[in-house]
């Protein structure tokens, strides 16, 4: 893949170059902080997800029409 001649790229370049290294660095530190805050976000879902869900009841008077447990 030849990300040579791509615009965003050059965008990037371009923005790094006219930009103070103060600047730089703030928005190298934002960019890795959202992709940490993704990662967590993923694995907090994948630990949601894998929470067994606890049975309604099946006979009896209580659970059977509302989730007693939530």
């Amino acid at each position: 893949m030849d990300i040579a001649n791509s615009s965003s790229v050059a965008a990037a370049v371009s923005s790094a170059s006219n930009s103070t290294p103060g600047e730089v660095g703030a928005e190298a530190s934002l960019l890795v902080l959202r992709k940490a805050l993704d990662a967590q976000a993923s694995g907090a879902a994948e630990l949601l997800a894998a929470l067994p869900q606890p049975a309604l009841a099946t006979t009896g008077s209580l659970g059977r029409h509302l989730n007693a447990y939530a």
